[in-house]
């Protein structure tokens, strides 16, 4: 069936609904679902998205979305579609440029409005994780001391895994909750949902629905879907090849200590799959 709204972890989809101008409502009705109520925001302007560093040979960043509320809080917004090395590093990396940007020339009183960095991930980064925190969408992380209270309370982490949000539209709860299966979902509609009957979402949905696009648009969409389809089948590749790779080491590990035990190459043979000629070589 032929997709009615575009695919949100593109770039271009990711950015038509919440990093244009037009779609700032938007923003601002999500980031509100995802803070606490004492953060509420009333206004955001966009910022340039890319950041460069103090000299020539500094590394920059380019962020996907970046803003700022009106009482100066500054927000990086990410879409990450696939694991990569060192991604929290990354992200870490990427906050430092909205404190730096902050400094004034002359006397300052190094007082800092608060930074917070966002990322939407299509993965989940159980490396990092602990046990009981395999199955949950949002992690808020905040610099703490040794007793885990909050030794500063302006720089803020926030990840949402999303292939952990499963709820059924029937169990959505909050207003971050429907913002996750929008997200999550969007691609799959072919009508509006019923609990997206009010005006931010019906304006979401407005400005996803590909039929509303000029040609333009949609050319450019069409290629970073294409980059987003092609970039995740290289992903999956990856780890199947990991896999499978893993997997006959395994069976030849086994194989050899078997071998090492005395075990008949006959016996090895049955048991593990691998030819006589296999089992000779180890």
């Amino acid at each position: 069936m032929k997709a009615k709204y575009i695919n949100p972890f593109t770039d271009f989809g990711f950015k038509k609904i919440f990093g244009e101008e037009a779609s700032k409502l938007l923003l601002i009705d999500f980031l509100n679902a995802l803070l606490p109520l004492q953060h509420h925001i009333a206004n955001l302007s966009f910022k340039n998205t890319e950041q460069l560093g103090q000299t020539d040979l500094d590394r920059k960043a380019i962020y996907d979305i970046y803003c700022e509320t009106d009482k100066g809080e500054k927000f990086i917004v990410e879409l990450q579609k696939a694991k990569q090395n060192y991604f929290i590093e990354r992200t870490v990396y990427y906050s430092t440029f909205p404190i730096r940007e902050q400094a004034e020339k002359g006397q300052w009183n190094y007082n800092l409005n608060a930074v917070y960095c966002i990322g939407i991930l299509d993965f989940t980064f159980d490396d990092y994780e602990t046990e009981p925190e395999k199955n949950e969408v949002v992690h808020t992380i905040k610099l703490k001391n040794q007793h885990g209270k909050v030794f500063y309370d302006k720089l803020t982490y926030i990840y949402l895994e999303m292939p952990n949000f499963s709820k059924p539209e029937n169990e959505l709860e909050t207003r971050l909750d429907k913002w996750l299966y929008f997200i999550k979902n969007l691609e799959d509609f072919q009508h509006i949902p019923a609990i997206f009957k009010d005006e931010v979402f019906t304006q979401a949905f407005e400005k996803a629905e590909l039929a509303n696009f000029k040609q333009d648009d949609l050319d450019r969409y069409e290629y970073s879907l294409k980059a987003f389809r092609d970039n995740k089948a290289t992903y999956d590749y990856a780890i199947e090849t990991a896999y499978d790779e893993g997997i006959s080491q395994g069976i030849l590990k086994v194989a050899k200590s078997l071998k090492e035990s005395g075990l008949s190459a006959d016996l090895i043979a049955k048991t593990t799959g691998l030819s006589i000629n296999e089992i000779g070589k180890l």
